[in-house]
């Protein structure tokens, strides 16, 4: 046992020195332990665990009508607006009406003290008195003549003395119903009167002004009928081509958001704006409840006559994220990747017309959101 014992403190011996002789020269920094390299995944790419709980859908071409958007403005039909003068001179004595105001032809919108009715008048009577003696005149010839008392010559003269006051009487009493006055009740207040039934939608006259003449001075009133207005809107020479006269035409306003109304082009400008590059088009909108005021901001949508393969998919697969717009595209079982797309007009049915990005038959999830959801509470 001794023998035993000692041989095995002998080959411990041994074994150490072998040690220690082999680290000489050696190097006594650690060694790195082997790395294994991590693979970064795809940003885009989603994977969920149970696809089945997200319906899918496959792009679909469809022949469809470019769609086309821009800004405009309601304005009055110019041609049925109508511009109130006086064409008398003088003081206003009595405002009757204010912006806004909606008349009937033959409401009394202003009266006016004039001088210029009052010498009219004044003329008028003139006129008729010198009618009514010229007419006795005549009486007094053609009774004279009867008997030989008078010569044919002077009867003549008689008779067109009184066609020539006739004459006079009419044209006087022409002047004092040009300028507003009424020869049954001689005054020298002008009454002016609305000429047509409409809303007033310019007024340039106050009360107790002086009212100038008539080439010297802007109208008084101006009265539009409003049941029927124009949205005068700006199409970009790049899209001229795409609206034609009698095209029809969507409007939306900010005053009715949830409101459409529907229109026709009435008129395309054959002159550019030389600093925006785009053209006038007039649409004619009807405007019988009212609600349509001159000066609202709208936004036209053009549909061109002309149709194109568009890709289109439902609303509904379309998110917006970071002023972007995405959908999910199915590339595996269990993988999902999100891709960017640029929607054009979306129609009533439902259905969002995509242009680039997204290729025909691909199949996406129909609501991007819920997968959106889904996906990012799975940690991808």
């Amino acid at each position: 046992m001794k023998a035993e014992r000692l041989l095995r403190t002998l080959s411990a011996a041994l074994l150490l020195a072998a040690c220690g002789l082999t680290a000489v020269g050696c190097s006594t920094e650690p060694v790195a332990p082997p790395t294994k390299a991590e693979v970064s995944e795809d940003p885009a790419v989603f994977r969920v665990d149970h696809p089945e709980l997200f319906k899918l859908v496959k792009a679909e071409t469809r022949q469809i009508p470019t769609v086309l958007t821009a800004n405009g403005a309601i304005v009055p039909d110019i041609t049925r607006t109508i511009h109130v003068t006086s064409l008398g001179s003088g003081r206003v004595v009595g405002l009757k009406v204010r912006l806004g105001d909606s008349v009937k032809k033959g409401q009394t919108l202003l009266i006016i003290s004039s001088p210029d009715l009052s010498q009219a008048v004044g003329d008028w009577q003139k006129a008729r008195a010198d009618e009514q003696l010229a007419g006795k005149s005549l009486e007094r010839a053609q009774l004279l003549y009867s008997h030989g008392a008078l010569a044919e010559k002077d009867l003549q003269l008689a008779q067109s003395t009184e066609d020539k006051t006739k004459v006079d009487v009419q044209t006087a009493e022409n002047r004092v119903r040009v300028l507003g006055g009424d020869p049954a009740h001689p005054a020298q207040m002008i009454e002016l009167r609305a000429p047509v039934s409409g809303t007033i939608i310019e007024q340039n006259v106050a009360g107790f002004e002086g009212i100038k003449s008539l080439d010297n001075t802007p109208n008084l009133f101006t009265i539009a009928d409003l049941s029927s207005v124009w949205v005068v809107c700006d199409v970009f020479e790049n899209d001229l081509g795409e609206v034609h006269n009698g095209d029809a035409a969507e409007i939306r306003l900010n005053a009715y958001p949830e409101r459409v109304f529907h229109g026709t082009i009435a008129d395309i400008s054959r002159v550019l704006d030389a600093n925006t590059r785009s053209a006038k088009v007039r649409i004619v909108l009807s405007n019988r409840e009212g609600v349509l005021r001159p000066g609202m901001f709208a936004m036209a949508t053009f549909r061109s006559r002309k149709l194109e393969a568009r890709t289109v998919i439902p609303t509904t697969a379309v998110m917006r994220l970071q002023d972007k717009d995405w959908v999910f595209v199915k590339e595996g079982d269990k993988q999902f990747r999100k891709l960017e797309v640029r929607p054009l007009g979306s129609g009533s049915d439902g259905m969002q017309q995509i242009q680039g990005g997204l290729k025909p038959d691909q199949e996406i999830v129909v609501n991007a959101l819920a997968f959106s959801t889904e996906a990012a509470g799975q940690g991808k």
